[in-house]
């Protein structure tokens, strides 16, 4: 088994404990959009489970070392809100400088998008707490390359994995998606450990394979 299947079975496992992954097949979530889901995902809880957090951010860390480097980054970011702890637990990890980005500037005062000191030419790590078709993250890596720094790779701890065009977007941007896990890798072992039957994990690969046309 490779070390990213270990550690996408491992954070899904934690993510299925605490609850910060939900499945719900016969009584689907509905958004503020109006789109149906058999499936929801919470990642501010984990900010409540110390234990679960630490090993998460350890195998976050972890995996930007052998995926990108030791040495890759100058500072780490988050974006506002949901990825401004974890980028404080994953700059505390790397011994780096930590900002976060504003989805907008503030209207006032510096008019600020970016806070905490982001200097020309540093190589920023942006990370937020999730990813779904991964297009929201270009506003934050567009601050960052106004301000003169670089910002190739974003980290997320759960990625959603059933929105190609979304990667591809971030791809011809210059930008690489790191996530820890995704609805594939959930699904799989909630079935192996009886979080959903199996007519409940068919209904689930079935929004997998095509969330925009299910409507439960």
């Amino acid at each position: 088994m490779s070390d990213n299947k270990t550690t996408a079975q491992i954070a899904a496992s934690i993510l299925l404990e605490i609850e910060a992954v939900l499945i719900r097949p016969e009584e689907p979530f509905t958004f503020t959009s109006g789109r149906k889901s058999p499936v929801y995902v919470d990642c501010r809880k984990i900010i409540g489970f110390p234990r679960a957090r630490a090993r998460l951010m350890d195998m976050g860390v972890e995996a930007l070392y052998n995926n990108v480097g030791h040495e890759a980054f100058d500072v780490v970011a988050g974006g506002e809100t949901a990825g401004i702890p974890f980028a404080a637990f994953i700059a505390e990890r790397m011994g780096l400088p930590m900002a976060y980005i504003r989805k907008k500037p503030k209207g006032f005062g510096r008019n600020a998008q970016i806070e905490g000191v982001i200097k020309e030419g540093d190589r920023v790590l942006l990370v937020e707490d999730l990813a779904t078709d991964g297009g929201s993250k270009l506003n934050f890596v567009n601050a960052i390359r106004t301000a003169g720094a670089q910002c190739d790779h974003t980290f997320v701890v759960f990625h959603y994995g059933i929105f190609p065009e979304g990667i591809k977007l971030l791809n011809d941007e210059g930008v690489t998606l790191h996530g820890l896990t995704t609805w594939w890798d959930v699904i799989e072992l909630a079935e192996q450990k009886g979080y959903v039957d199996e007519k409940g994990a068919a209904i689930v690969r079935d929004f997998l394979n095509n969330p925009d046309k299910w409507d439960g």
